[in-house]
């Protein structure tokens, strides 16, 4: 396994009508969100409107969270159901999808019949072990808050708010993390089909 430190120097932040999306990772490396044709994507966004609509993206499939503030969602003119904090909603990028409320977002996106994943949030209140599935290829461990530390073999690895984990080659593996009691993290698993 490969662990890899990102930090706000190594994301991608465009503005968009109603906030900001920063880009944490995307896979293949180099690859343009603008141009869908990314295998997989981790982002969070500012959503500064009241209301908004996403972009269709119906090769993708997605999952979302919020870090902070409270986020009301519908698709397809359906119910809304309301996402807090670390609360995580999967649904198909094809979905007309509205949006209602202020709030940062944490978002993974796959494209469908090429990529799989998964994304949790992890509250550890000191210490806890991250564990990859056995078939994901590459997994992110992002801190909304807090900070902490882990290892890997002789090299330790300090990360603090806005920072991520970047792992390759984690199938299987287990991650132990030192953290603040405060600490609030993102994980999300990715593996190609």
């Amino acid at each position: 396994m490969e662990l890899i430190l990102l930090t706000p120097s190594n994301y991608v932040t465009t503005s968009w009508a109603g906030g900001a999306t920063t880009q944490l990772a995307i896979s293949p490396e180099g690859a343009l969100y603008a141009d869908r044709d990314f295998l997989w994507r981790v982002s969070s966004a500012t959503v500064e409107l009241d209301e908004s609509d996403f972009t269709p993206l119906p090769d993708y499939r997605r999952f979302i969270s919020t870090l902070s503030g409270e986020m009301k969602l519908s698709h397809n003119g359906g119910a809304e159901l309301t996402l807090c904090p670390g609360e995580v909603h999967a649904f198909d990028g094809a979905d007309v999808t509205h949006s209602r409320g202020r709030c940062t977002d944490f978002n993974l996106m796959l494209r469908k019949g090429s990529a799989e994943g998964s994304m949790s949030a992890l509250r550890p209140g000191g210490n806890a072990v991250f564990s990859a599935d056995e078939s994901t290829d590459e997994a992110i461990i992002y801190c909304a808050s807090g900070s902490g530390c882990t290892s890997l073999g002789a090299r330790s690895v300090r990360f603090s708010a806005g920072e991520a984990l970047l792992l390759k080659d984690a199938a299987g593996t287990s991650l132990k993390l030192d953290c603040a009691e405060d600490t609030f993290l993102m994980a999300v698993q990715m593996r190609r089909l």
